[in-house]
């Protein structure tokens, strides 16, 4: 099969089903045939869905114009109303209808939101019988659980790691990328690349590609650290482990193989690597969308390569997007089918085309997409290394304190040391409120 952009998204113009045929998974009529059994035309009401995926105008008609189409030919007396926002006012979103007794029946989390919104009782646990129903990549369903409870069902990963240019790689002599911290910073310097003035036109690696947050948690566990005891009521990412990750961001820029100007660039905008700009850098599955769509000959010449940052622990950061449903539904019936629905494969595989995601059920990993995607197939063939953020009912507290803290000590402010030590009393202090 040619490997364009065009070749993943083809079918998402004309329909699901297409996306299915390459599928060797279950019959797909099999996810939404309700857990609790029954007749799903006794199953009625008039639900609200917060949906956080399926963007744009593409999006909407794949949601509305296949998805729910084929939902309520089974479920013909629930009507959906849906109401489409991003990740930057999700939180926000959820926080306000909380506060104002008008949850959506319906809703979509990030990974790490779980604990924080079940243990306000905002989201209603759901059969546990749906953790069996297909064949989960080993912790794709962590991110979903809390208290012994499962709180919803995943519908795409996102995950970060490393990139890599072969060709910069080839021309500098490293056969293969960084297994270590050392390496790294070593073939970052020699993949740098300065204008006669001495300015840097190529950074060795470019960390500051995605958010330094999910960058710095990536190092943190390839550095053998853990964000929260088991229970989310214990800050252990303050330890040296901690520090080292952020330690290791102003070594970079301090040797010149990093710049922090490089920010995170604008969704389906050229990345540094694609420019040329960065020989590696951090990045998520949609690069490979942009990289098709943008400089297909990337992809088609072998140019790119992915790898988990190590130190010496492999670690991929588990982001990804959970569909869950209130606790005060006043169909609860209804908002479970659609759960159900939403976390069954024909809604995972057209999400997860649109977006370049990661499907996390092994039924789907003959589908056409995941065999036309090369960062699709390396992010599934090294799940096991995955790590998701959160992990504490104070997480939505902590995660928006995390970014500015370690930015201080990026641009000098204060030292590595200091900035996590702030961080940590601001966790502790967080989950103390709890």
């Amino acid at each position: 099969m040619e490997l364009t952009r065009r070749s993943l998204l083809a079918a998402m113009g004309v329909g699901t089903t297409a996306l299915l045929a390459g599928c060797g998974g279950s019959n797909s009529s099999s996810s939404s045939t309700g857990s609790a059994g029954g007749d799903p035309a006794d199953v009625s009401g008039d639900i609200t869905f917060l949906c956080a995926l399926f963007e744009g105008a593409t999006g909407k008609e794949t949601l509305e114009g296949n998805l729910l189409k084929t939902f309520n030919q089974q479920y013909p007396n629930i009507n959906v109303t849906i109401d489409y926002t991003n990740y930057s006012k999700l939180n926000e979103k959820i926080t306000t209808a909380l506060a104002g007794g008008l949850m959506p029946d319906v809703l979509t989390l990030g990974v790490g939101w779980i604990p924080p919104f079940a243990n306000k009782h905002a989201i209603a646990p759901i059969a546990d019988s749906l953790a069996t129903r297909y064949a989960y990549q080993s912790r794709v369903l962590e991110p979903a659980r809390f208290d012994g409870n499962l709180y919803g069902l995943p519908m795409v990963l996102d995950v970060r790691v490393g990139a890599y240019r072969k060709d910069f790689f080839a021309e500098a002599g490293i056969d293969a990328p960084p297994t270590n911290w050392t390496d790294l910073r070593k073939f970052a310097k020699e993949l740098t690349v300065r204008d006669s003035g001495g300015s840097v036109i190529r950074a060795g690696f470019d960390p500051f590609s995605i958010d330094l947050r999910q960058g710095w948690e990536t190092f943190l566990f390839a550095n053998g650290g853990e964000m929260f005891s088991e229970d989310g009521r214990e800050v252990l990412f303050g330890g040296d482990e901690g520090v080292e990750a952020l330690q290791l961001y102003i070594d970079l820029v301090g040797d010149g193989s990093a710049i922090f100007a490089n920010e995170t660039p604008e969704k389906g905008m050229p990345s540094s690597l694609q420019s040329g700009n960065s020989a590696m850098m951090m990045t998520d599955n949609s690069l490979m969308l942009t990289l098709l769509d943008q400089a297909p000959e990337l992809i088609r010449d072998d140019k790119v390569g992915w790898f988990a940052v190590a130190n010496p622990t492999p670690a991929i950061f588990q982001g990804g997007t959970i569909v869950s449903q209130s606790a005060t539904s006043k169909h609860p019936e209804a908002a479970a089918a659609l759960v159900e629905f939403l976390g069954g494969q024909d809604a995972v595989l057209a999400a997860c085309a649109q977006r370049g995601s990661v499907p996390g059920m092994d039924e789907l990993l003959t589908s056409d997409f995941v065999a036309g995607n090369p960062f699709v197939k390396f992010a599934l063939e090294n799940l096991d290394k995955s790590r998701p953020e959160g992990g504490t009912p104070a997480w939505m507290e902590i995660r928006e304190k995390i970014k500015p803290t370690l930015q201080s000590a990026v641009v000098g402010q204060q030292s590595a040391r200091a900035a996590i030590d702030e961080l940590t009393g601001i966790a502790e202090a967080a989950i103390a409120r709890l």
